[in-house]
């Protein structure tokens, strides 16, 4: 116990209310409220705490060492005020599934998505996913011909069950339940990663009796069997058609599945 600078005296929070010690996870939620711009009066009213307890939590004690990303993680924790982003999650997922590595050996696991050069927008893109979805800080290592997106954090496993050693076209890849779900709210988001990262649109050629016609068309191709068929799984959601013009590729060429495809994906950037 002290002396608070209005003359008052402090009220220790832990033993504040009949000696009763709040739960970690309350005094963590009242600080990310405040650290999101909330003052002191708005996260005591949230939390149905008083004032005195709800300051001293978040202007007298620092908040410890990897806090946000633990806070941050909708699978370790669901009373989150703000979840995760599913939208940008969808779209981060399919990234990692095309281009992307979670590195679970280091003291601090980090996913690495590699963006070509080419296309400065899509390495934008993937920033904002990260920082959207887990991340409190993203790098961009610069590599020969691409960009290594990449964010160290202890819950990216939680996020990404796929992970495991070797080459994904080399190991089972299969979405838990709850991927599911966000993937069926969100089949365009996924698909938009899953193209950024292993597909292309571009202008299909064809000479038909001596006249040349031009068409968009869609590729993705990937050696894995699993992430083709998810890609197929979620184009049929969307009801856009498609066809395999070879065992690890996958065709969208159809006038008016282009045209749906373009309202989800559309060209990189």
């Amino acid at each position: 116990m002290g002396s608070s600078p209005t003359g008052g005296t402090k009220i220790d929070a832990r033993v504040f209310e009949d000696g009763v010690m709040h739960p970690p996870e309350i005094r963590a939620h009242a600080r990310l409220l405040y650290s999101s711009g909330a003052t002191i009066a708005d996260v005591a009213r949230r939390v149905r705490l008083p004032y005195y307890t709800v300051r001293h939590w978040c202007r007298d004690r620092p908040a410890p060492l990897m806090r946000p990303t633990a806070l941050r993680c909708f699978r370790c924790r669901k009373d989150v005020d703000n979840p995760t982003d599913e939208p940008a999650y969808a779209y981060l997922l399919g990234l990692y599934l095309g281009d992307g590595h979670l590195v679970t050996s280091a003291r601090v696991p980090v996913l690495r998505i590699s963006c070509s050069n080419t296309w400065p927008g899509l390495i934008a893109e993937c920033d904002t996913a990260m920082r959207a979805v887990l991340a409190t800080k993203v790098q961009r290592v610069q590599q020969q011909g691409c960009v290594n997106v990449q964010s160290y954090g202890v819950h990216w496993p939680c996020l990404l069950p796929q992970h495991g050693p070797g080459k994904k076209h080399e190991r089972p890849i299969v979405l838990a339940d709850w991927q599911r779900t966000i993937i069926e709210r969100h089949p365009g988001d996924f698909l938009r990663g899953l193209f950024h990262s292993d597909g292309c649109r571009f202008a299909n050629r064809v000479t038909v009796r001596g006249k040349v016609y031009v068409y968009p068309r869609y590729m993705f191709s990937n050696e894995s069997a699993d992430i083709m068929g998810l890609c197929q799984w979620a184009l049929d959601l969307l009801g856009i058609a498609w066809r395999m013009n070879r065992p690890n590729s996958l065709s969208v060429a159809r006038r008016a599945a282009v045209a749906a495809l373009d309202r989800h994906v559309g060209p990189k950037s």
